[in-house]
């Protein structure tokens, strides 16, 4: 690693160490963390499960509204409903900021960051479309309609309590200050600050434990810390300049939309193969640095675009930790 100021010179030993450790930790984690609280806490005061027989109960009986509701939350309609589930969870991964990995680490690699209102703007329509596609497949090649009754599903009919009151306002709340995040730079100077309200509050009141804690999914945490700390220190030896320059030159000629495209079918095949999460890490530092030396610069654009593509990749059945679980669950059944 080198230093950051000139004249660049060698890191040595301690300091480099120094810079690795303190890239491992930034708001983005903070983000992270946050997002993992307000999880907890929906689930544990059974706040999402009422959401989801909410949901459930406007389907009625039809099987085909029954896949649709259940895509956004060994008969032919079992096979549909729990491949849209896990299509669904793919898609549904690039809907928020801190659905995924993988946004996490695009947030990163944004200069300037964006709110998480620009993000819902272009996520939304994209899930939406794509959901509805895959309702549409599912359906026309299963006909999950044929033989199957439904019984209805009747929403929970008891009354919010207060603490389920204080969990749903408080997290609204958050949410509503990371969409008005950029306005807010003033006073928070970060979204990672944000998140630290739902911490605070669930932690400190005691509607959440060191039990809960303890089971936040720790290995995705330490995952993009080391991701992080890679790309810090593939940008600051120069390897990612070298790399991004020998690409630059070979896209060149290619207009914004063809270098868009190119390197959307490139994190789409990878991504395919391995772990979204790992494509994200090794691609997008790489699309940032090339959409800073395009002559006419968009990396918020590239970068946005390689995530998002990141979740859509699901042609396999290992392609994803929401593909792997479907499997694992077909499995149990036909046994």
């Amino acid at each position: 690693m080198k230093s950051e100021e000139k004249p660049y010179k060698r890191l040595g030993p301690k300091e480099a160490t120094s810079a690795a450790f303190s890239a491992m930790w930034t708001p983005v984690i903070m983000l992270l963390l946050g997002g993992f609280t307000i999880a907890a806490a929906l689930s544990k005061y059974d706040i999402a499960r009422r959401m989801a027989m909410f949901v459930l109960s406007k389907a009625g009986s039809s099987p085909r509204v029954v896949l649709l509701t259940n895509m956004f939350v060994n008969s032919n309609f079992a096979k549909a409903l729990v491949l849209g589930i896990a299509l669904a969870a793919n898609v549904g991964g690039a809907a928020s900021p801190i659905a995924s990995p993988q946004n996490i680490i695009a947030l990163q690699n944004m200069h300037p960051s964006i709110s998480w209102g620009t993000w819902f703007f272009v996520s939304l329509p994209v899930c939406i479309i794509s959901i509805l596609l895959i309702w549409g497949l599912l359906v026309f090649t299963f006909h999950p309609g044929r033989g199957t009754t439904l019984v209805p599903i009747r929403p929970v009919k008891d009354k919010f309590s207060g603490v389920q009151w204080f969990i749903s306002i408080v997290t609204l709340s958050t949410i509503a200050l990371w969409c008005g995040s950029h306005q807010l730079e003033h006073v928070f100077g970060d979204m990672g600050v944000i998140a630290i309200i739902p911490m605070v509050l669930f932690f400190g009141t005691g509607i959440l434990n060191k039990e809960d804690f303890n089971n936040f999914l720790w290995t995705i945490i330490i995952l993009a810390a080391g991701g992080l700390c890679l790309g810090k220190a593939v940008t600051s030896s120069g390897l990612l300049h070298t790399i991004a320059n020998g690409i630059t030159a070979r896209v060149e000629h290619l207009s914004l939309y063809g270098v868009l495209i190119v390197f959307s079918v490139l994190i789409l095949i990878m991504a395919t193969f391995i772990s979204h999460t790992v494509a994200a890490l090794i691609i997008l530092p790489l699309v940032r640095q090339i959409g800073v030396g395009m002559e006419d610069p968009h990396p918020n654009l590239l970068v946005m675009a390689s995530a998002l593509m990141c979740s859509v990749a699901m042609a396999l059945p290992t392609s994803g930790f929401p593909n792997m679980s479907m499997i694992s669950f077909q499995f149990k059944v036909w046994q």
